[in-house]
């Protein structure tokens, strides 16, 4: 089955005013994009809280979904999640996609003082927490009892969405896995197992690299008794740049490969990445559907494009088709 294609940005990082951030928000609404994302970082220049801000978010406007991208699991309690996704999936009538996470930002843990285990632990305790979450948001009482969490409790308010759809992103096989067991909508990303960004990320994004994931999504799926076409592949692109001419797009790309210590082949060819002209990212967001099942693209996961009009030809071109 092909899926249509949803497109979605971040929402406003900072608040000038309250009016004005609602009328961005009410912008990019009227733009067309699919849903606004916010993250769960306090360091690393991340200003607002997400749960709060899409709340606020969903005051402000009528269809825009709204999605955590991802709550770190190691912040929160998967009880105080549920709680939260609950109350935020009434409050906006039905809009919330619920992104979770093993946490992986060394400088979060380190600012707040939060012990970073290793990779393994925090990986096991996201997959209880998604249980957990799962169970609740599910209605009625809900008993588990794990390595990690004991839950014995009944949640309130009962959501409008039944379920609520779990957003899981990851780049390593176990965490994909995951992802293919629980999640209606997964996300791929490069392996942050390191703590940090950089050149080994833009590599763990090759197109074979992301290739290999995805399968790892569908072994998993297919062995809990899922189908993939329940299971939205969203794409987080780093590098997005809309370019007048095809020459501009090529010159930018060699710029971006020096300064990042990586091929130009291996950019242009990447997943995570769109440069070129509108008909060229058109072209390439087709061919990447068909290829690997992408098919909801966020176009701001790391650099923030300078212009978000300039996208606007491309959403208005593929979104819903």
């Amino acid at each position: 089955m092909t899926r249509e294609f949803e497109f979605t940005v971040s929402a406003p990082f900072e608040i000038g005013s309250v009016a004005s951030w609602c009328d961005e928000l009410r912008r990019i609404e009227a733009l067309g994009f699919h849903a606004v994302v916010m993250a769960d970082h306090f360091t690393d220049g991340y200003t607002l809280e997400p749960v709060v801000a899409l709340t606020a978010a969903a005051m402000a406007t009528s269809k825009l979904r709204l999605q955590t991208g991802v709550l770190g699991n190691d912040y929160r309690h998967p009880v105080l999640a549920a709680r939260m996704a609950a109350a935020l999936d009434v409050v906006s009538e039905g809009r919330l996609t619920l992104g979770l996470g093993a946490g992986w930002m060394r400088s979060d843990y380190e600012a707040a003082g939060i012990p970073l285990d290793r990779a393994g632990v925090r990986v096991s305790r996201l997959d209880e927490a998604l249980c957990v979450v799962r169970g609740l948001l599910g209605g009625g009482r809900f008993q588990f009892k794990g390595d990690h969490y004991q839950v014995d409790l009944e949640l309130f308010p009962e959501t409008v969405q039944r379920p609520v759809p779990l957003f899981v992103g990851g780049g390593g096989q176990r965490v994909l896995g995951i992802a293919g067991r629980h999640a209606q909508k997964v996300g791929i990303v490069a392996n942050l197992g390191a703590g940090e960004l950089g050149t080994h990320a833009i590599e763990d994004l090759s197109a074979e690299r992301v290739e290999e994931k995805i399968g790892w999504v569908r072994a998993a799926a297919k062995a809990a008794g899922r189908s993939m076409d329940d299971i939205t592949i969203e794409m987080n692109h780093w590098l997005v740049r809309v370019t007048e001419s095809p020459r501009e797009g090529q010159k930018f790309l060699a710029k971006v490969a020096s300064r990042q210590g990586v091929t130009l082949q291996l950019l242009a060819n990447s997943p995570a990445v769109l440069v070129g002209t509108v008909g060229q990212i058109v072209e390439q967001l087709l061919e990447r559907r068909e290829r690997f099942g992408i098919n909801c693209i966020q176009l701001d996961a790391g650099f923030t494009p300078s212009n978000l009009d300039s996208l606007v030809p491309i959403v208005a071109e593929l979104s819903g088709t």
